[in-house]
């Protein structure tokens, strides 16, 4: 009976110090700084927001009495925008900017207040940014998926800042960790082992990608560079254990009829990431909402028909008011 009581407790020690002693290291060697110059160049931006290096990437002029902000994916940067920056930048100033956890924003692993990688944080940050840029300008905000979200409950929250609203593939809803099963995310053991957890992303997150093209022909070298290239980036894995342990909804998809300024919808026709049937039912909620389905894309229609995406969001936004 003793020797059953010492091997119990020492399988109890191993289960509870065992973790521990595992390293959690990095694979990622760079500077943000570094990795960014290597998709970027020249045109890679840093500005504080929210107490983080916020990275992002312009096009248009400053002067302009518009100010279109663009909201990345789940997974994906500004990258994802590159081909279709210049198009919108002709009538008005566009920003592209890395949400935190993603890119090549700064990824803080402590902070006092509001969480930088739940949806409250990323509401934060991006109210910082529509101030810093957007004084005296028409404000149109633009996300597509997940951003989306984040997009829409930004538009709840500060109708008066916003102008138009675009509402690309919209993925309205969707939650961090829930309070049912958060806590597990808190268990020290977990919490230690949570960056190698996660790590799994650098080739998940490419399966995403083909996933999300209709014609993965289209899914070049420079494509996969791009969207690799922030897992380069030293401390990526632990940056986003923090992301999937936050809190990101609000449900703001059961209130998406509340949205009053002028709305487009965005889908492609075989969306199989955030269905294209989904998108359409977000665009008869909202009241007077547009839609545009564009043919033969799927969850990614500015990287597979970045000309017929960018004319759609411009028809808009010109169209709005005349």
């Amino acid at each position: 009976m003793k020797l059953r009581y010492k091997i119990l407790l020492g399988l109890l020690v191993v289960l509870l110090v065992g973790p521990f002693l595992i390293p959690v290291n990095s694979s990622g060697t760079l500077t943000k700084e570094a990795a960014a110059e290597e998709v970027w160049g020249s045109q890679s931006q840093f500005v504080e927001l929210a107490g983080q290096e916020v990275h992002y990437v312009t096009a248009g002029s400053p002067a302009s009495k518009r100010l279109i902000v663009l909201l990345h994916g789940f997974g994906a940067s500004a990258f994802s925008y590159k081909d279709v920056l210049e198009p919108l930048g002709e009538i008005g100033y566009v920003i592209a900017y890395d949400r935190t956890a993603f890119g090549f924003t700064e990824r803080p692993t402590t902070w006092t207040g509001t969480n930088p990688y739940g949806l409250d944080g990323q509401l934060v940050l991006l109210d910082e940014l529509v101030t810093e840029f957007g004084a005296n300008k028409e404000v149109i905000i633009l996300g597509h998926s997940a951003g989306g979200n984040v997009a829409a409950s930004y538009a709840e929250k500060h109708p008066e800042k916003v102008q138009q609203l675009i509402l690309y593939a919209p993925a309205v809803g969707l939650a961090g960790a829930g309070n049912s099963i958060g806590w597990i995310f808190d268990i020290p053991q977990i919490n230690h082992l949570g960056p190698l957890l996660v790590s799994t992303i650098a080739t998940s997150g490419l399966d995403l990608l083909y996933e999300s093209y209709v014609d993965d022909s289209q899914i070049t070298d420079e494509v996969i560079a791009g969207y690799t290239a922030p897992l380069k980036v030293n401390g990526w894995e632990k940056a986003f254990w923090l992301f999937n342990k936050a809190p990101r909804s609000n449900n703001v998809g059961e209130r998406i009829s509340n949205l009053t300024m002028p709305t487009l919808v965005i889908t492609g026709d075989q969306d199989t990431v955030v269905a294209t049937e989904a998108s359409v039912e977000v665009s008869k909620k909202i009241p007077g909402a547009a839609l545009v389905i564009i043919p033969q894309t799927g969850h990614l229609p500015n990287e597979e028909k970045p000309e017929e995406f960018a004319n759609s969001v411009i028809e808009f936004i010109q169209g709005v008011g005349r």
